[in-house]
């Protein structure tokens, strides 16, 4: 990443799809210059270089004209004495909110660091809720923060690279922003366990020379067949990120057993050719039957969809595809920011429709923030359901639904419906019958046995349930 991005930079990003919003961005920097005017960044820099390369990375996703003014006055309300209200009349009211959203709450409210810091991350957290943006501008900031994270001490490094782990990985994860998700995991790492860090980049880059001429092969030979059937197409190739490889090796994993460690990603024009080159791939290398998975069929939570299949390539080795269309590598990529592309100037519009409609975590988080008035709760609460790891069991019908780790059947009810929950009499999952307290696992199938006239739920199933969800309507039920 080139460190002397200019405003010059910027506007050329923004003249290749916005070009019509380059007098309001250019007037944006010089209003943050103006403010910023004298302080300095720990690496010497002006400190307009840090907003400047926030609304760069916005640029890159292609953000619309509010986010990139809003990217480059994100530090304003904070650093100088400028107000939400003066945002608003020199720009407009949507750029001020967007600044708002990603201001740290002040000090004078709280009475110790560690309230303002539960209160800022509930903040973050909740932004989601009244515009998705606020938390991209921040994964941008973050980003840019990460990128530059030597100038800080090595206590600042480490509890930065923390934070990023705990609250920004996921965030990005769950806006389906992979590319940033995965920069974010291999930058924390680097600072979080450096030795680590460096032998898994070197076996990695081993591996990477190792197996060059195997997938150039196989790119040729799949470029090919495709060809040949006349199948729009374009090939990539691509590692797993360093994080991802620790993770798998921290598992008990063998460096050899991570079948995703190489991949070829082979995009086309539609879902049918999707199939077709996976029938024509099966039928030049072997595959793996139980590393087949079909995410077009049956998207993850985040809307990621691909097929993905592990065959074994040439000279032994196990390569995975991931076969997609060229519009759901973009959403693969990129996740909800792709929408800045595809839908325009209606963008933030499908973002915030499509996240309450069809993200599961959303309708869980707005759940945690009415039950929990008290932001260490709030936090913890977040980070312990939503944040930690997951089971996907499905529903009878197929459909995926998506839990913390240890949830129960009790969570699975209510998740379904609050009557299903209360008039739960009994679980089959995998067609045989289990306790109400049975720890689902991934790719369980559960079916629920419910009866009108039940008691409804048990108190003691409150300890039983995970989800705040499930918590407060067996409450509410008792109550009764």
């Amino acid at each position: 990443m080139n460190n002397s991005i200019t405003l010059q930079d910027l506007l050329n990003k923004l003249r290749e799809y916005n070009p019509e919003e380059v007098e309001i961005v250019k007037r944006a920097y010089e209003y943050a210059d103006t403010l910023h005017k004298g302080q300095m960044r720990q690496s010497g820099e002006p400190y307009i270089s840090h907003p400047l390369k926030v609304a760069y990375i916005l640029a890159e996703m292609h953000a619309d004209r509010d986010t990139i003014c809003a990217g480059l006055l994100h530090d304003t309300l904070e650093d100088t004495n400028i107000t939400k209200e003066d945002i608003s009349h020199d720009f407009n009211q949507n750029i001020a909110n967007l600044v708002d959203g990603v201001t740290k709450l002040s000090k004078m409210n709280f009475s110790s660091k560690k309230d303002q810091n539960y209160a800022n991350t509930r903040k973050i957290i909740t932004g989601i809720t009244e515009d998705v943006r606020i938390i991209i501008i921040k994964l941008a900031d973050r980003l840019h923060n990460m990128r530059t994270l030597q100038f800080k001490s090595e206590f600042k490094q480490k509890e930065n690279a923390l934070e990023t782990m705990e609250i920004f990985v996921p965030l990005a994860y769950y806006i389906g922003a992979y590319r940033i998700k995965s920069e974010l995991e291999d930058l924390s790492l680097q600072y979080l366990k450096p030795d680590m860090y460096k032998k898994i980049e070197e076996r990695k880059l081993r591996l990477e020379e190792s197996s060059n001429d195997c997938l150039k092969e196989m790119l040729y030979k799949i470029k090919t067949l495709l060809n040949d059937k006349n199948i729009p197409n374009e090939i990539k190739i691509r590692t797993k990120n360093i994080y991802g490889i620790y993770k798998r090796l921290n598992e008990g994993h063998k460096l050899s057993d991570i079948h995703d460690l190489l991949a070829l990603k082979i995009m086309v024009d539609e879902v049918e050719n999707c199939y077709r080159t996976l029938y024509l791939i099966h039928n030049e290398y072997h595959p793996i039957n139980d590393k087949f998975k079909d995410y077009i069929c049956n998207p993850k939570t985040n809307l990621y969809q691909s097929l993905h299949t592990t065959v074994f390539g040439p000279d032994d080795r196990l390569v995975q595809t991931q076969i997609r269309t060229f519009d759901m590598d973009k959403v693969a990529s990129f996740g909800l920011t792709a929408y800045w592309d595809e839908q325009k100037g209606k963008a933030r519009d499908v973002m915030q429709d499509d996240l309450k409609q069809k993200f599961q975590f959303f309708k869980s988080l707005t759940e945690i923030n009415s039950m929990f008035g008290d932001n260490q709760q709030f936090v913890n609460q977040v980070k312990t359901e939503l944040f930690a790891d997951k089971v996907y069991v499905y529903t009878t019908k197929g459909d995926i639904i998506e839990l913390p780790k240890g949830a129960t059947p009790i969570d699975f009810a209510y998740k379904i419906h609050t009557d299903i929950g209360n008039t739960m009499v009994g679980v089959f999952v995998n067609d045989e019958f289990v306790p109400i307290d049975y720890a689902l696992r991934n790719k369980d199938r559960v079916r629920i046995v419910t009866d009108e006239l039940s008691y409804g739920p048990r108190e003691d199933w409150i300890d039983k349930a995970q989800t705040s969800l499930a918590k407060r309507k067996i409450k509410e039920f008792n109550k009764k």
